[in-house]
């Protein structure tokens, strides 16, 4: 089947940054060292990254993605997804002797590490966040009670802590920027005296891709967003680039173009979640070029060099 043309298409303009970030390169080099280091199989509690072309590759070098650790056998090596678990799920691994590597985002990690203190403390919280996210999970599982979650401004009015002297708010880390901002606002206004973090929670990709976007947005006439769709930051990207009034698309691989789209428009904006990898990307160019784009230019942007330790015992010693 051949590949149809659109006659008005020129011009492809890459957001930068886009794609993955420090904490996905992180949990990515997790499960390769751990089965480079230890053989397969290797176990991973949730998808590592929600990315399903990730995932797949992962599985097919060894690695077995479970949800209930019960589907672990004794002495396996098991890792955390960069989303982060709870506490619950941290204590019976420990129990059932499993060797332990976590790939939760040191960025997620500082969040735990927060509301841990904190309730040491005596607060109550209230988090910002989407239902279900395993990252929501992950931190609202940090603590037995008395963290309360809200999804957007009208939960704010409903949510019910025990007392407001001691609160303070967390943020799943992936959320659209501006949306936690109106929704914290929600909070400040209900609860004055609420704590926030002294650095907002959203990690530092998350905002750089919604600003790229921000930018991308006025100069195409329609965006495509190269992302899995569990993928909340992926998302929020795609619902930005709406929101700005550009027509926005997310794919999960260059498959699910389709040509229509691109009828009438001459400037594509394209990027990618923090946990999509750049051959995805580049197989989403080739595509629109092969529908007759003739040029792609980047756009300027922040760098980013950020990088994050591994665990310790994940060090692959060099061959004599």
């Amino acid at each position: 089947m051949s590949t149809p043309v659109v006659p008005t298409l020129s011009e492809i303009t890459l957001a930068e940054p886009r794609g993955f970030c420090a904490g996905v390169d992180r949990a990515i080099e997790i499960v390769e060292r751990a089965l480079q280091k230890f053989g397969a199989p290797i176990y991973v509690r949730h998808e590592i990254v929600h990315n399903t072309y990730v995932v797949n590759d992962l599985k097919q070098k060894g690695a077995i993605f479970i949800e209930e650790l019960d589907d672990v056998p004794p002495g396996a090596t098991l890792v955390f997804s960069a989303h982060g678990v709870s506490r619950a799920v941290q204590d019976e691994a420990r129990a059932r002797g499993f060797s332990i590597f976590d790939a939760t985002c040191p960025l997620v990690t500082k969040v735990h590490v927060e509301v841990a203190k904190l309730a040491k403390e005596g607060f109550e919280f209230i988090m910002i966040g989407h239902k279900g996210h395993p990252e929501v999970e992950g931190t609202m599982g940090q603590l037995d009670s008395g963290i309360h979650l809200v999804e957007d401004v009208a939960d704010v009015a409903r949510v019910q802590p025990a007392q407001t002297d001691k609160l303070a708010v967390v943020t799943q880390t992936t959320l659209s920027v501006d949306d936690a901002a109106e929704i914290a606002e929600a909070v400040r206004q209900r609860f004055p005296k609420v704590r926030e973090p002294k650095q907002q929670d959203i990690c530092y990709a998350t905002q750089n891709r919604q600003d790229a976007v921000k930018v991308l947005s006025p100069q195409v006439d329609i965006v495509i967003v190269v992302g899995s769709p569990t993928s909340s930051n992926s998302n929020r990207l795609r619902e930005l680039a709406q929101k700005l009034g550009t027509e926005s698309h997310m794919v999960d691989n260059a498959d699910e173009l389709q040509a229509g789209w691109f009828e009438g428009k001459s400037r594509v904006g394209l990027t990618a979640g923090a946990s999509a990898p750049e051959v995805l990307v580049n197989q989403v160019i080739e595509r629109i070029r092969a529908y007759g784009a003739v040029s792609v230019r980047k756009m300027n942007g922040i760098e980013e060099t950020l990088k994050f330790p591994l665990p310790k015992g994940l060090r692959i010693e060099p061959q004599a």
